[in-house]
C-alpha cells in the first residue's frame, strides 16, 4: 500500500506510513476498491464501509499555527532554518479517543464535535504544556512529537508526563460527560522514541520528516494495541 504523502511502500492493511506515519487510504473489504477517508458506502459495490466515524476536524484543528499556543509558534519559527536537514532524536505520541465510532454512531455531526473538541483539546493541552508539538489532528485523535522541532534532551520523559496528563485530565471530566451524554470517553496512548530527519518547516509551523526506522510506525502500533484509561 503506497503512502500518498512520501510513496513509501508499507505492508498490506496497514493505518499509517510506517516512514511518515500519515493515515493511510482504506479499501472495500467486498471488491477491493480504494475508498475516500469520509466515505460511508463502497461507490463500486456498494459494500458498507462501517464508517460512522469521528466527524473531521473542526477548521481550527485544520493546522498546526491554529492551535499551537504562541509561545511555542514563535520558538518554532525561530529554531526552523537550525532544523531543517538535521537529525533528531525524538518520542512520538499518538492518542486518540477509544471506540469513537460507537461513542458517535448515532450523533449529528454538531453533538459528535461537542463530545470529541474537548477531549481533542484536553489531549493537545497536555501535549503543549510540555512543549510538545501537535503535527496532526486525525479526526479522534492527535499525532505530537517532542524532541522537535523545540530541542529537549528529556523528550521521552516529557511524552509520558504528556500522556499521564492527558489521562487524568480526560477522567476528570469522563464523570460529567457520561451524566450529561450517557457514553464514558476513554483515551489510549503509545509512545516510541527514535530518530527522524526533519525536512522542512512550514510556515503553518507544520513540520514534514523523514522517520529513521520504525520509529513513527511502532508509536501508532502501540497505541493501536494500548488498554484504554
Amino acid at each position: 500500500m503506497k503512502c500518498p504523502r512520501c510513496q513509501h511502500d508499507n505492508e498490506t492493511g496497514a493505518k499509517f506510513c510506517e516512514d511518515c506515519a500519515t493515515p493511510l487510504a482504506r479499501a472495500c473489504a467486498q471488491c477491493g476498491r480504494p475508498l475516500s477517508a469520509t466515505a460511508k458506502f463502497c461507490p463500486e459495490c456498494a459494500h458498507p464501509t462501517g464508517l460512522s466515524a469521528a466527524p473531521s476536524p473542526a477548521r481550527r484543528f485544520d493546522f498546526p499555527e491554529s492551535y499551537t499556543p504562541k509561545r511555542l509558534a514563535e520558538k518554532i519559527l525561530t529554531s526552523k532554518s537550525a532544523l531543517e536537514g538535521e537529525r533528531k532524536q525524538v518520542t512520538v505520541l499518538f492518542a486518540d479517543l477509544k471506540g469513537s465510532m460507537e461513542l458517535l454512531a448515532d450523533r449529528d455531526p454538531e453533538e459528535a464535535r461537542q463530545l470529541l473538541d474537548p477531549v481533542l483539546e484536553r489531549m493537545m493541552e497536555a501535549v503543549h504544556q510540555y512543549e510538545g508539538t501537535v503535527n496532526q489532528v486525525m479526526g479522534d485523535g492527535i499525532m505530537a512529537l517532542f524532541g522537535a522541532p523545540i530541542a529537549h534532551e528529556d523528550h521521552a520523559v516529557r511524552a509520558c508526563y504528556a500522556a499521564l496528563r492527558m489521562q487524568e485530565a480526560v477522567k476528570r471530566d469522563a464523570e460529567e460527560v457520561r451524566r450529561r451524554e450517557g457514553v464514558l470517553p476513554q483515551i489510549r496512548i503509545g509512545l516510541n522514541s527514535g530518530e527522524v530527519v526533519v525536512r522542512s518547516i512550514g510556515s503553518d509551523l507544520h513540520m514534514d520528516y523523514t522517520a529513521v526506522g520504525q520509529t513513527t510506525h511502532l508509536a501508532a502500533r502501540m497505541e493501536q494495541m494500548a488498554a484504554s484509561g
